[in-house]
Order: C-alpha cells, then sequence, then structure tokens
C-alpha cells in the first residue's frame, strides 16, 4: 500500500505525518499543543506512576499532562509539535 498523500492549494503533493505518540514523561502540561489542535485530538490526564521521569524533579505529583485521545480524528497539520516546548510528539505516514 502507499502513503496517504495531500495536496495544498496550489496542486503540489505532500506527505501528512500524523501524531502517533507523545512521550508522557517530557509532557509538562502546559496545554498549548491543546490550544492549537483543530480537531480535538488531544486530552489532559494526571500524570500516573509509569509517567514519570525519574530525572526531573516535579513539583506536584498530581501533575497533569497531555494524551492523544482520539489519534483517528489527526489530519496531519504538525500544529502540535511545532509549539511544543519540550519535544513531546512522535509523527509517522499513514497508509492509504
Amino acid at each position: 500500500m502507499s502513503n496517504i498523500i495531500g495536496h495544498t492549494r496550489g496542486g503540489t503533493e505532500w506527505t501528512p505525518q500524523f501524531a502517533v505518540e507523545l512521550d508522557p514523561k517530557k509532557c509538562i502540561g502546559c496545554g498549548r499543543c491543546y490550544k492549537v489542535c483543530p480537531r480535538n485530538v488531544l486530552d489532559l490526564v494526571e500524570r500516573g506512576e509509569d509517567m514519570i521521569d525519574e530525572d526531573n524533579d516535579y513539583d506536584d505529583d498530581e501533575m497533569m499532562v497531555m494524551t492523544i485521545a482520539n489519534a483517528g480524528d489527526c489530519i496531519g497539520c504538525g500544529s502540535c509539535g511545532r509549539v511544543c516546548p519540550k519535544g513531546c510528539y512522535t509523527y509517522a505516514a499513514a497508509e492509504a
């Protein structure tokens, strides 16, 4: 199979890169990605024990972090990753 191909308004082809993973150990819960996502893909959740990075010192044990809640709604715009100050997102092309 081939990857999904998008077209710009001018007709140029491009391959959208969809958010496939968000590293909760890097996430600081700032909400920037949530604010720019046009499709309601993300949601805030409480940081669980498995989401704690031992190298970081968090002030609040009940800190909220982002999660990909509705991956199927992602349109591959990449806005979330462009505003993320910690580089939490991993992207991949999707098959058609």
